[in-house]
């Protein structure tokens, strides 16, 4: 890293201000769907989480998981995530929040603290935080950790930056396997998807309607597996 800094400093500064910036996607941030008892979802994390790269959130991963999930379940659905968070704005955003009852929490972080240089160990006490406050705070009995997204396979970024970002995108990945494996109530959902450029976004880095459409499936897939209780009517007592 140190031998290359001359080099992935200018690609860096050269990415960042060629990058096409798109907007949060619009549309309501919670909602319910159906009869009460409902099972209660809590999204929370960056840029992919709010749904950047599409234009209404009924196509982001919120209203994905929402229409996977609604289908003979009653639903309430909230949704706190802003571009740029990184795991430590993450985690203070969900100790800032209200206590809340939450069933099923999906947590999409990772590349921004991939990209800023935060310290893999910081990262893995940041994430640890925030299962540990969605567990304690907010109830949540089955958290899905999205894994960090190959960043060597992102066409926006030049080599060697590509190269670089990927492998330590890769080292976060595996912590983060690591730190579900140690929580109960969590669980690693690989991105183990070939990047297909067709299907992201015009900006080359965040997700398409159509990946926004597979991870969602993939997330009610990874919990039905995890806790099969939530999906067995009522969802609780």
């Amino acid at each position: 890293m140190a031998l290359l800094a001359p080099v992935l400093l200018p690609q860096a500064i050269w990415v960042a201000s060629r990058a096409m910036r798109l907007p949060e996607a619009a549309g309501p941030r919670s909602g319910i769907l159906g009869p009460a008892p409902g099972l209660r979802v809590l999204i929370v994390g960056d840029s992919s989480a709010a749904g950047v790269g599409v234009d209404h959130q009924t196509d982001a991963l919120a209203g994905r998981l929402v229409h996977h999930l609604g289908a003979g379940h009653g639903l309430s659905w909230s949704l706190e995530a802003k571009s740029g968070w990184t795991s430590r704005q993450a985690c203070h955003a969900l100790e800032q929040l209200a206590p809340a009852a939450v069933d099923l929490a999906v947590i999409a972080v990772g590349v921004n603290d991939v990209k800023n240089g935060v310290h893999i160990t910081k990262w893995r006490r940041n994430y640890a935080t925030i299962l540990d406050t969605l567990r304690r705070r907010h109830g949540a009995t089955c958290c899905v950790a999205s894994g960090v997204p190959p960043l060597g396979a992102f066409p926006l970024l030049p080599p060697p930056l590509r190269g670089v970002l990927g492998a330590r995108a890769s080292r976060f990945d595996a912590v983060l396997a690591n730190l579900c494996r140690d929580t109960p109530t969590a669980l690693q959902l690989p991105f183990d998807a070939p990047v297909d450029t067709a299907q992201m976004a015009q900006d080359g880095f965040h997700p398409g309607a159509p990946v926004y459409d597979i991870w969602a499936g993939k997330v009610v897939e990874a919990a039905r597996g995890h806790a099969p209780h939530l999906f067995s009517p009522p969802c609780r007592q």
